[in-house]
């Protein structure tokens, strides 16, 4: 990957907090929710609830699908990620540790809050960074 694009995918990264998160439920249908998340390198991480539709579809399939943007008032403004991943439910306790400490780092109004939600690890296969800047639905795709 080159430097340049992996500089901007991680400024994306530390300049948004949520992201829409697409599973697939069991009869088939994608399942699309938004949550909030935390960055280590390329390495994205989420909790949710253990019962929750999106974790009971991870426990089947960890395919998911996810975007990462913001709103804006112009349509050259828009810039963000669409990814192609695998979310893997954290089962190491330092690692839990960390991902709750990074949460809470970031979004203070967590804590708390995270103690009995559970972390999952998500892992980029394939990136499209989109920047409308360069020009309506530009997007260059990256594999990791």
């Amino acid at each position: 990957m080159e430097d340049i694009l992996q500089l901007k995918i991680l400024q994306l990264l530390s300049d948004h907090r949520l992201m829409t998160i697409a599973t697939l439920r069991e009869d088939g249908w994608p399942h699309a929710t938004t949550v909030a998340f935390v960055s280590d390198g390329m390495t994205l991480y989420f909790l949710c609830e253990p019962q929750s539709q999106k974790a009971l579809n991870l426990a089947r399939d960890q395919r998911i699908s996810l975007t990462i943007d913001g709103d804006t008032a112009r349509p050259a403004g828009v810039a963000g990620l669409s990814m192609a991943a695998r979310a893997h439910a954290v089962d190491d306790p330092t690692e839990v540790a960390k991902v709750r400490a990074l949460l809470t780092a970031r979004s203070p109004e967590y804590t708390g809050h995270t103690a009995k939600l559970r972390a999952f690890r998500v892992t980029p296969e394939l990136i499209s960074l989109i920047e409308y800047s360069k020009g309506f639905a530009h997007a260059e795709l990256v594999t990791v």
